[in-house]
């Protein structure tokens, strides 16, 4: 019997870990409930669970009730475990870790959404799979997880690992797995219900340039970002940057100013801090470690700068949940560099 002939339809089991996102449980469901409706009949069906079967609080501190426990016998087509915050600790669950493995085994697609792929990694159902991961956490995935295909991209479907990097990019996944079960029509329905733009599929990268890739990769500031990108672990002194940019440092600096409202000391010093707060919070790198990777031959210049950029010393700052610091663009703009010049310690 197909899906489509059974009277419960298509079978999604969503995995609710602690500090799961409440947007991406909606995203996930809302869909495959639209779908239902349109086709008057009962095309999908959708059950969540818990490790233990209790409600599970979401990332804005909502508790959600659950259908089942994982030890349940109940039989999924598709299952998605659900992680935001907190995702290392759920990837420490043998019991999480184990059902997940026996779920695979019983013939269900075992995916993620957003950190929800770290735990399919912890739990050895990541290999010569894609993992489509939230930008701000790519960093992290590829220290803890340096086997595993971690993409900027949207989502994958891939060899029975749907897997959305979360936000709004579940909603495409979501649509994306109505077409390939009950059709691309009903899921074009659905996409102008959800008033779902047309967008150019999965493989988009979450934080592409919308102007042309020429236009790009002749512009001074990109190229130079990325140079400072590439090189955190040994910052290069502006004048360099500029050199292998082709302009003059005067133009360049002008450039930054105009277009980012800062020098370029102060954006490579915010990239070298963004980098560095992804390693404190999503890796279990050394404070030492994460130092030197990130430009700093001083541990204790590192911890200082950290601390007057986040409040907190990197020490105490080890978990990416809601209550630690975030980092923002924004408030990192106009930074006081500890030591002047064109290379900040």
């Amino acid at each position: 019997m197909s899906s489509l002939e059974n009277p419960r339809g298509h079978r999604f089991g969503l995995v609710l870990v602690p500090g799961f996102s409440y947007l991406a449980l909606a995203m996930a469901i809302e869909p495959l409930f639209i779908a239902n409706w349109l086709a008057r009949r009962r095309v999908f069906s959708w059950n969540t669970l818990s490790t233990d079967g209790f409600a599970v609080a979401a990332s804005n501190g909502i508790q959600s009730a659950v259908d089942y426990p994982l030890g349940t016998t109940e039989r999924f087509d598709v299952v998605l475990v659900l992680a935001s915050f907190d995702a290392r600790e759920a990837a420490s669950d043998n019991r999480l870790l184990k059902w997940l493995r026996w779920a695979e085994r019983a013939g269900a697609e075992v995916g993620a959404i957003e950190t929800g792929s770290e735990i399919l990694a912890a739990a050895g159902l990541m290999e010569d799979h894609r993992a489509p991961v939230h930008w701000y956490n790519i960093e992290g995935m590829r220290e803890r997880y340096p086997d595993v295909n971690v993409t900027d991209t949207l989502y994958s479907l891939s060899a029975r690992r749907p897997i959305s990097a979360g936000a709004s990019a579940t909603l495409d996944m979501m649509t994306a797995l109505i077409a390939r079960t009950a059709g691309q029509e009903l899921a074009n329905e659905v996409a102008q219900h959800l008033l779902l733009q047309r967008r150019e599929g999965h493989d988009r990268q979450q934080t592409s340039d919308n102007r042309d890739q020429g236009t790009v990769a002749r512009d001074p500031v990109t190229r130079a970002r990325h140079i400072m990108a590439a090189t955190i672990d040994e910052p290069l002194p502006c004048p360099k940057i500029a050199a292998m940019v082709g302009v003059s440092e005067r133009h360049l600096q002008r450039l930054f100013q105009q277009r980012l409202g800062s020098s370029m000391t102060q954006a490579y010093h915010m990239l070298r801090m963004e980098r560095a707060h992804q390693l404190v919070q999503q890796t279990e790198l050394t404070i030492t470690q994460t130092a030197v990777a990130c430009g700093f031959s001083s541990l204790e210049v590192f911890s200082r700068t950290y601390r007057k950029a986040f409040s907190v010393s990197p020490s105490k700052d080890r978990h990416q949940s809601v209550d630690s610091s975030v980092f923002r663009r924004g408030s990192m703009r106009h930074p006081k560099l500890p030591r002047g010049g064109n290379q900040p310690e």
